[in-house]
């Protein structure tokens, strides 16, 4: 072998490592981007990351005050917008909904899991207006007024669990059963006309289950294989997770409408419901089962896991302050008294009732980063440019921890929305964004559709738990606000509390409400 074979041969070696070292920092490091007219991309890191870990709001929070409101990363292939400023929501997402109302179908969320269908799965256009539209028939304020008594009548079996087996505030009670139960049972007669006669109905475990996962599985920046494309020819657990979840999904709730299907064809008395609706007009409609059962299930779902992470939030915050408690009940006590408790007619006559929901849902969103939006065609906002497919976050985190907006963001502070009368419906709607109450349905045109049943559900809920109980904090049992579970979606680390019933006439009428009936049919309870 001559010098001059070997030289060439460590040549191509020396020109092949430096290729795959190029490539490797070309992976690792920023794509700056510019439009034609030489736009750049909003500011951001330098790195290119394959991932965020756990809570990625607390590196978004440091990020936007290192780059600012309106700022730009990598994860993989991905490009990522991050607003932290209602102003620029309103600028972006919705006086410019033609362009930000996107969805990225992303591998494992929108492909794996929903197939590209339901209301949070489809992309922008026809398919989703259809999806939408079919959902709002249910959803409409006017339309809530048709199932209200039962949302009234689970609040009521909700305080009435929390009371028995509490055994009257002897027992700690780690309340997310009752509560999943509680929205869950809301969510399958809007959608199926039935309900659950039991905790123990395994329906109840599978529906939350089926939400953590989803939530566990979906989060908008922790999955390698939605920003590295030649991780999805590869098996994985998550796609095996992922995979799971799709065919519970399909199972258990297409089992349940072809239930719904079962009762109309046999001549039973149906309530108005989802599952009835799709089925009347899916031969007007054009859906096919799978249109049926992810539109149905994704309903079902967004709403239990939303509702019931709230109401452990609310129980969280309201035992670690005890004064926010004695300034609800003192209201409660004028205005409605001890010998009923609160009805929705008199929700105006309890502003701090109300502001308590309010700060809890600004405190502590489900949802830090909302729904992700994507643009569907380029953008120049205020000499930044925005590309096409762009996957656009609404940082929830960072908008309801502004300390200009709010003073000592941290707080648990009711007082901030006591003089706030709007629904968050009516707030979404404000001219200007900065005096919007909360981000916690999202903005713009997919704005959260069941919006007006989770503001009615959270209010009949959280008024009957502060009339009837001193919710208490465990001796030695510390309530962690500062981590919770879930990538997605949030919720609080397992806790307890004791449920101390404020009078000896909660029993009483407690036992005078049980008799009270809905008119939905209650579904065999399936037992492990």
């Amino acid at each position: 072998m001559t010098l001059c074979t070997v030289s060439a041969k460590r040549c191509i070696i020396l020109l092949a490592f430096s290729a795959v070292v190029a490539r490797v920092v070309q992976l690792c490091l920023r794509q700056e981007i510019t439009d034609k007219d030489g736009h750049r991309l909003p500011p951001g890191p330098r790195l290119r990351y394959p991932f965020l870990l756990r809570y990625p709001e607390r590196v978004l929070q440091r990020w936007k005050e290192r780059y600012g409101p309106l700022l730009s990363f990598w994860l993989g292939n991905q490009l990522f917008v991050v607003i932290s400023d209602p102003v620029i929501v309103k600028d972006l997402i919705v006086t410019n909904g033609s362009t930000f109302s996107g969805r990225k179908q992303y591998f494992i969320k929108n492909q794996t899991i929903l197939h590209g269908l339901a209301v949070t799965g489809t992309q922008y256009g026809d398919k989703w207006r259809q999806h939408r539209r079919i959902s709002m028939t249910l959803l409409f304020p006017s339309a809530i007024n048709s199932y209200s008594h039962v949302i009234d009548y689970e609040a009521s079996v909700l305080v009435r669990s929390l009371h028995q087996h509490g055994q009257g505030g002897k027992v700690a009670v780690n309340p997310v059963q009752y509560t999943g139960r509680f929205a869950l049972n809301n969510m399958l007669t809007i959608s199926y006309g039935t309900r659950t006669d039991t905790s123990s109905d395994i329906l109840i475990q599978r529906a939350l289950e089926f939400g953590n996962e989803f939530m566990e599985l979906t989060g908008p920046f922790n999955n390698m294989v939605d920003f590295i494309p030649m991780l999805q020819w590869l098996p994985s657990p998550i796609k095996s997770r992922a995979k799971a979840v799709s065919k519970g999904l399909f199972d258990t709730y297409g089992a349940m409408i072809e239930r719904v299907r079962e009762r109309m064809n046999a001549g039973q008395d149906v309530p108005d419901c989802l599952a009835k609706t799709l089925i009347s007009s899916q031969e007007q409609e054009k859906l096919d089962q799978e249109d049926m059962c992810m539109l149905a299930a994704v309903f079902t779902l967004g709403g239990v896991h939303t509702t019931s992470s709230t109401l452990q939030w609310f129980l969280a915050l309201i035992a670690s302050h005890p004064e926010v408690q004695v300034r609800a009940h003192a209201e409660l006590d004028a205005i409605v008294g001890r010998d009923s408790w609160p009805s929705v007619d008199g929700k105006q006559n309890l502003p701090y009732v109300r502001a308590v929901i309010k700060e809890v849902q600004r405190l502590h969103s489900p949802f830090w980063m909302a729904t992700p939006h994507c643009t569907t065609a380029e953008f120049v906002y205020n000499g930044m440019y925005i590309p096409e497919g762009t996957v656009v976050i609404m940082n929830c985190y960072a908008m309801h921890h502004d300390p200009v907006r709010y003073p000592n963001p941290w707080a648990f502070d009711p007082e901030r929305y006591y003089a706030d009368t709007l629904s968050s419906a009516e707030s979404s709607r404000l001219p200007d964004p900065m005096q919007r109450d909360h981000f916690a349905f999202g903005a713009g045109r997919r704005i959260c559709p069941g919006m007006h049943v989770a503001e009615h559900s959270l209010w009949v809920a959280v008024s009957r738990i502060l009339w009837a109980f001193n919710i208490e904090a465990v001796v030695d049992e510390p309530i962690n606000l500062e981590e919770y579970e879930g990538k997605s979606g949030r919720t609080p680390l397992p806790f307890r509390v004791k449920f101390v019933p404020r009078s000896a006439r909660i029993a009483e009428i407690l036992e005078t409400r049980e008799s009270s009936e809905t008119g939905v049919q209650a579904r065999e309870p399936t037992e492990e």
